[in-house]
């Protein structure tokens, strides 16, 4: 049952809302005509009647309907409802209008707009509204009204950040536009609200993020875990919870931000709990979006498996881990070409202890920044030489570092996939394994498919053909539109003939 794909099934949907199914969270909400309230299928209260149920596929949808927010199972934390696919051009416009509707950082200095919007998906403003509004039931100024208010509400309950500067980050041009659009659409004053939640405690702004299962945490941990350079980030396990923190910098509206962040996962509740520095909060909304791609947060299990679990039955609950910045996935990426994930760890490590930047956390493993684009964009060849670093890696990363510095290069899920992927290629050093790889992993592409990666061919079991390149992609062609999903679980294990459960251990090759 994906709400974007097909109407809504009104019963199935009853029945997910009676279980309380977690898996069904973020693709379909629940207006209650009773109350006037929405909810998410998780919420604990009182299941309500058949008969006073409205089922929605968006947020946006209810709130256009007349519903307010549930302010106890909160819809601001539901997953987002990740859609791709192979259908007509319409539908999939809708959809990639929407994602770049979602993504803070698509937008850069520029507030988004109908027409702006228009301009990047090459059509009018006119198209966008009539395919929005059949494909999601309500304009795209609803639908990001719908997203603002929902962050707002988020920050809100969960942080002390001042309500003025809540209304900034949400994307208000003031407090008295802000107010207007809360009290009109929930009924209350942010204030009242603010009074409502809990007062948060201890160092940082902490939020909570949910997702869908299965999830297999330890596959995910694990693989960053194997990954870890030292200074930068840790993964550590804590009161029966898994964990992780890492630094971050992160350019905004032309001003640098720097700080840390923390992710604990809740597996009972399907939550992950968010901590974030002080420093990062003025681009609060766009940490949290990182975030949610680094961990695959927004993952819909049930369309990704109906696709896979044939060809990859061990890999039910595996994610494709991502970047919170991926300009450094993309350095890092080309350390590893053609070598071990222990040798490109160390080769990052001597480059973060040589020319990271020193930053003061309350962790004691968090000393250090990744080298900012413009440091390596002048490193010179005997500096990264000494690292241990060969000629042609030296030069695909100035050239990355280059284009990421000069802004020709932008690496986040908001990015227009096809042209990103062929400004990679244009760079010297960089090809299609490492282009995939990055499409993949810092621009979320669920269809990339590194097809000449070796480790992938054995995974595959055509690594003795003529051409196992053209073979793995033949292959490929049945996991479409989640080919890299599949990567990521042929290269765990979880191939129909594995039995043991997966662990994801690429060869960055």
């Amino acid at each position: 049952m994906n709400p974007n794909t097909a109407p809504l099934a009104d019963d199935a949907c009853y029945l997910a809302l009676k279980t309380r199914d977690a898996r069904f969270d973020g693709n379909f909400f629940t207006g209650v005509t009773s109350t006037g309230i929405y909810c998410r299928p998780v919420c604990s209260v009182k299941t309500p009647k058949r008969e006073n149920c409205r089922f929605f596929g968006h947020a946006a949808q209810a709130e256009s309907a007349g519903f307010r927010p549930c302010l106890r199972c909160r819809p601001e934390l539901a997953p987002h409802s990740v859609v791709w696919s192979i259908q007509d051009a319409s539908y999939i416009l809708a959809h990639q209008a929407a994602r770049l509707l979602d993504e803070p950082e698509a937008w850069t200095d520029a507030a988004p707009s109908v027409d702006l919007l228009a301009a990047r998906l090459g059509i009018s403003d006119r198209h966008v509204r009539r395919i929005f509004e059949v494909q999601f039931g309500v304009s795209p100024v609803q639908y990001l009204q719908t997203r603002r208010l929902l962050t707002a509400k988020q920050l809100l309950a969960d942080t002390a950040l001042p309500i003025t500067q809540i209304a900034l980050i949400s994307g208000y041009a003031s407090v008295r536009r802000f107010n207007a659009a809360f009290v009109g659409h929930y009924g209350l004053n942010p204030t009242q609200l603010r009074r409502q939640g809990a007062t948060p405690s201890g160092a940082g702004i902490t939020v909570k993020l949910g997702y869908r299962p299965p999830y297999d945490v330890a596959a995910m941990t694990g693989f960053f875990r194997k990954r870890q350079i030292n200074a930068i980030e840790f993964v550590a396990d804590g009161a029966g919870r898994m964990g992780m923190g890492r630094t971050f910098r992160v350019e905004s509206g032309g001003k640098v931000h720097a700080g840390w962040v923390h992710a604990t996962f809740d597996e009972e509740r399907c939550h992950v709990v968010l901590r974030i520095s002080d420093s990062l909060g003025e681009v609060l909304p766009l940490v949290i979006r990182r975030l949610r791609a680094m961990l695959d947060l927004d993952a819909d299990p049930q369309a990704i498996n109906s696709a896979l679990h044939a060809s990859f039955p061990g890999g039910d609950g595996l994610r494709v881990p991502g970047a919170m910045d991926g300009y450094e996935l993309a350095v890092r990426a080309v350390l590893g070409q053609q070598i071990t994930v222990a040798a490109a760890r160390t080769l990052a490590q001597r480059m973060v202890d040589k020319l990271g930047e020193p930053i003061t956390t309350p962790w004691p493993e968090l000393t250090r920044l990744f080298p900012a684009a413009a440091v390596l964009a002048q490193a010179s060849g005997d500096t990264l030489g000494q690292l241990g670093i060969v000629r042609q890696r030296q030069t695909a990363i100035v050239g990355i570092a280059l284009a990421v510095a000069e802004k020709r290069l932008q690496l986040h899920g908001g990015a227009d996939v096809n042209a990103t992927i062929a400004t990679l290629k244009e760079l010297p050093g960089i090809g299609d394994w490492t282009a995939q790889y990055i499409a993949m992993r810092a621009l979320r592409w669920p269809d990339a498919f590194p097809a000449g990666d070796v480790a992938l061919h054995k995974a595959l079991g055509v690594q003795g053909l003529k051409n196992p390149a053209k073979e793995a992609e033949l292959a490929s062609m049945a996991w479409k539109p989640w080919r890299s999903y599949a990567v990521i679980r042929a290269w765990g294990g979880a191939m129909a003939q594995a039995s043991d459960r997966p662990a994801i251990d690429a060869l960055e090759e």
